[in-house]
């Protein structure tokens, strides 16, 4: 496949390998022929629905094997979590959480999903407070963990407490260096204090991650217009601009998937 010069007999071997790989079980070989046809062939209709249907199929082996092997672990007892989260069984899900920190106290990430749960099922300051305490805990079993400091973040911010946003954001930034949000939400906090010219560093970072969102193109002009650099804000607000004609509607920022 790697070797092939012609595009359209490397992607016939492509499928017909994956095709083959699938059937024979031979999940190393489908991986290869699937990422070589990802990369070469991104776009292609065929590609796309083939590998969401055998990386699928790939999933659903794993966890079949993993329920026979290992049926009383705390890694099938996530994935099913995972799974009562993902169908937004709040109760259930933050249940199956719980039940495995009585088990296993010290697990990484699990707090971080139960404070998850508790923000998507309400927005009070009570519920902000709890997902709080929860993921400081979680930071104390995982304190690389760049997902709880964005969230403890967005709580901050979301109260105003501006000083400790601007730490969190910060601290994320710096545990996952391609946080995109990390960036966006640390030059727009700076900006909230008067901070444009420290600002202005984050967003640069953030619309060269992501070129694509207008908003990161906005907030970049106004740190630039309110320090002085007036060509430069003319050139992001023309870049808004371009990229908001292309863009579907912008979603929140959302933390990483740890």
């Amino acid at each position: 496949m790697h070797s092939l010069p012609d595009r359209e007999m490397q992607y016939r071997v492509g499928m017909a390998t994956a095709h083959c790989a699938m059937g024979a079980g031979d999940g190393t070989a489908l991986i290869e022929a699937l990422l070589l046809l990802r990369t070469q062939f991104p776009q292609d209709p065929e590609v796309l629905y083939t590998s969401a249907r055998f990386f699928s199929s790939l999933a659903n082996q794993a966890a079949q094997e993993l329920v026979k092997s290992a049926p009383d672990s705390y890694q099938l007892a996530k994935l099913n979590a995972e799974s009562l989260e993902s169908q937004q069984r709040w109760d259930e899900a933050e249940a199956a959480y719980r039940k495995i920190l009585d088990q296993h106290p010290k697990l990484p990430e699990i707090r971080f999903r139960i404070a998850r749960i508790l923000l998507d099922r309400s927005s009070t300051p009570e519920t902000a407070e709890k997902a709080r305490a929860e993921l400081l805990q979680e930071l104390e079993v995982n304190p690389k963990s760049a997902s709880a400091e964005f969230v403890l973040g967005e709580i901050a911010r979301r109260s105003g407490q501006w000083d400790e946003a601007i730490q969190r954001f910060t601290n994320a930034s710096k545990l996952d260096v391609g946080f995109a949000e990390a960036y966006l939400a640390l030059g727009m906090s700076l900006s909230a204090t008067g901070k444009h010219a420290d600002a202005v560093a984050p967003l640069e970072r953030y619309v060269k991650i992501v070129p694509a969102d207008p908003a990161g193109h906005y907030q970049l002009a106004m740190a630039y217009s309110r320090t002085g650099n007036k060509e430069g804000a003319a050139r992001e607000l023309e870049l808004q601009r371009k990229t908001a004609e292309k863009a579907p509607p912008r979603r929140a920022p959302a933390a990483r998937t740890q």
